[in-house]
């Protein structure tokens, strides 16, 4: 059904409860994971607020972020395809999905703000412009239960779970 899966991820809770989901569904489904996080430049500039964090610190702690999902996703028989995007979260994942013709697009759900909302969220973003189906991953799936789709060989040198 998927043959590709690709997995946005930022980290978060929301991002690591996405990914569980995500390399369930890929395991089960015996596809090729992509893993994409993105740098969103407007989150890295607020000059109204003062501050600005050069992107160069961004980046790195992002593709730390990155490298963190990569190993996890190892750890459980994957190779996974990473990729660190800069720029508008929903455009950066909407472009890499349809580049890497992605059967499906999972992405985390991070509540909002009236104002965030207002504007719609990356989720729905997705929907209205991809041709691929979008998972907006909330399931929590227990360490137990994600312990199980470890390899046979892998569950016995279980490292820290994701």
């Amino acid at each position: 059904m998927y043959k590709k899966v690709l997995l946005a991820y930022d980290g978060s809770v929301e991002g690591r409860r996405a990914l569980r989901e995500g390399a369930k569904l890929a395991q089960l489904c015996r596809a090729e994971v992509f893993l994409l996080a993105v740098v969103e430049v407007s989150s890295i500039m607020t000059p109204e607020a003062g501050l600005t964090i050069p992107i160069e610190l961004q980046t790195e702690d992002y593709r730390a972020i990155l490298n963190e999902g990569a190993d996890r996703l190892r750890a459980l028989g994957f190779s996974p395809t990473s990729r660190l995007e800069v720029g508008d979260a929903g455009q950066k994942i909407a472009e890499v999905a349809e580049e890497i013709g992605a059967h499906l697009v999972v992405v985390g759900h991070r509540p909002q703000g009236p104002l965030a909302r207002w504007f719609g969220s990356i989720g729905s973003y997705l929907v209205k412009r991809l041709r691929c189906s979008v998972l907006v991953g909330q399931t929590e799936i227990s360490d137990d239960e994600f312990e199980r789709l470890k390899p046979p060989e892998k569950v016995a040198s279980a490292g820290s779970p994701i």
